[in-house]
């Protein structure tokens, strides 16, 4: 009898007992802990691929209403939960808009200290400019069409279907209705219009009509003489200010020919083209435009002469002619001279980049290009791609000539003192570092010019009689064609 009291085989199976149930309440309260918001997560992702689906949908049947082939269209969302929104009014469609603006290089009010240069990366840094010849402005709203629940949000906007996370990254669902194939923008702008809400669990119908009956604003010559096809401006810059922004961003930066940047602060994705200007022959003047050139072609200066007729008895006898560009931190001078009486133009270049790295490259020209006729009949052919032409480089040690370097550019060189190249070569070379970031002006000027045409200080060419030809490799994705219409689209929540 005192065994059995003394046993400890039922304290045991009590303490057993213990263990297991506390076990089990700490598995349970451990699952409803992580698991149950695991589960709520979940969820919410399935209702929001749900929902991204249903705007794939409605995005294609939208593009049916858009291009006239139904007056209307209605697509069903299975909310869950959520809002669906309709953005449509004058207050929403100051978040969401796209503005195109045109700009001449050689304006004077690009480029320079405080410049629209320094700016145009950023919201409504044309604002100061509309009014000013070289700027040419046009903008159309778009709205959009969202679903919304907490901090995730899911919209049609501009003919596409873009998803926005908590942590303020979008992405695109669907693409906008935005082409570009390297010479032609295309852009149709959907404008939703209307206003309205639905909140809750419940199904809702999204209808979507239109009257089909799109407005061009480019090219549109009766609004503004600027706004045809080709285009004559040098850029073309388009803004995108959407609560999406950095997805359209990086659609344009998927593109082959096209690049964006982003105004993070005014929620705004940047595209800026490049225009090629017009190429041939044509009547010189003191100014002309290059585009920016083929990087990627080892040559990419086709042709680039001058055919120059003297302006007055003096004869073609200039003293300090130059034909001058310049872009950024870099500088590009030919220079000719007519020296010794003899009916010889000579000619120098001159390279500069003030950036850290850069320096100045000078070549001294050992030929000439030879002047026929005497007086006002004086003409001569300046080729800036002549292979016989030799230089001489007259400085120690050269920075422009290396691939590796951020301030140059192949081919991979080393002139040193006294080492020579062609003007065929230096030309090549210096073209695609003067417009290595876009198109430049070339100015011809002599300095002391007083317009007489007697000699001495004036400009000895006569521009009327004087001609140019410039041909060249342009860089890929410029922009020579734009075609931007805007459809209103009016939409309604049943």
């Amino acid at each position: 009898m005192k065994k059995l009291i003394q046993s400890e085989n039922a304290v045991s199976a009590i303490i057993g007992m213990v263990a297991i149930l506390a076990l089990t309440i700490t598995s349970i309260s451990v699952i409803f802990l992580y698991g149950v918001p695991t589960l709520y997560k979940m969820e919410d992702m399935a209702n929001a691929q749900k929902v991204e689906q249903a705007f794939t949908i409605f995005d294609s049947r939208t593009s049916k209403v858009a291009l006239g082939e139904s007056p209307s269209q209605t697509t069903s969302f299975s909310m869950m939960d959520g809002d669906i929104i309709v953005k449509g009014d004058n207050t929403s469609y100051e978040n969401s808009k796209i503005v195109v603006i045109s700009v001449d290089i050689d304006a004077p009010w690009y480029s320079g200290s405080g410049g629209f240069e320094d700016k145009k990366h950023n919201w409504k840094s044309w604002d100061s400019y509309v009014t000013n010849i070289g700027m040419n402005e046009f903008n159309s709203s778009m709205g959009s069409i969202v679903f919304t629940n907490e901090d995730r949000i899911i919209g049609y906007e501009g003919g596409g279907v873009w998803s926005k996370y908590p942590n303020g990254k979008s992405i695109m669902i669907s693409p906008p209705e935005l082409h570009y194939n390297g010479e032609t923008l295309t852009l149709p702008i959907m404008r939703i219009e209307g206003d309205a809400v639905s909140t809750g669990v419940s199904d809702v119908a999204v209808t979507v009509s239109s009257d089909n009956m799109p407005t061009v604003l480019y090219p549109d010559p009766s609004s503004n003489a600027n706004r045809t096809n080709p285009l004559t401006s040098d850029k073309v810059i388009i803004y995108i200010k959407s609560e999406f922004y950095t997805a359209w961003a990086d659609y344009a930066n998927s593109l082959a020919y096209a690049s964006a940047t982003t105004d993070d602060a005014n929620q705004t994705a940047v595209i800026e083209l490049e225009v090629i200007p017009a190429m041939g022959k044509d009547s010189l003047k003191q100014n002309f435009k290059v585009g920016a050139v083929n990087q990627n072609n080892p040559a990419p200066i086709y042709n680039f002469s001058f055919d120059l007729e003297a302006r007055g008895n003096a004869g073609l006898n200039p003293s300090n002619y130059k034909i001058t560009a310049s872009s950024g931190t870099r500088s590009l001078t030919y220079t000719l001279q007519k020296k010794g009486g003899q009916n010889k133009l000579l000619m120098d270049v001159l390279y500069e980049d003030i950036a850290p790295g850069g320096g100045v490259e000078t070549w001294d020209g050992q030929g000439y290009f030879l002047i026929n006729g005497t007086q006002d009949d004086a003409a001569s052919v300046v080729e800036l791609l002549d292979q016989t032409f030799i230089f001489e480089y007259d400085e120690s040690s050269d920075f422009s000539w290396n691939n590796s370097s951020s301030v140059g550019t192949g081919p991979d060189m080393n002139f040193e003192d006294g080492d020579t190249t062609s003007l065929y070569n230096l030309t090549q070379h210096y073209m695609k570092l003067i417009t290595m970031d876009g198109s430049v002006v070339f100015n011809l000027n002599h300095p002391g010019y007083g317009g007489n045409g007697n000699g001495g200080g004036s400009d000895p060419v006569d521009y009327d009689e004087s001609t140019i030809t410039l041909y060249y490799d342009g860089m890929p994705g410029s922009i020579t064609y734009l075609h931007v219409s805007r459809n209103d689209l009016t939409a309604t929540l049943n």
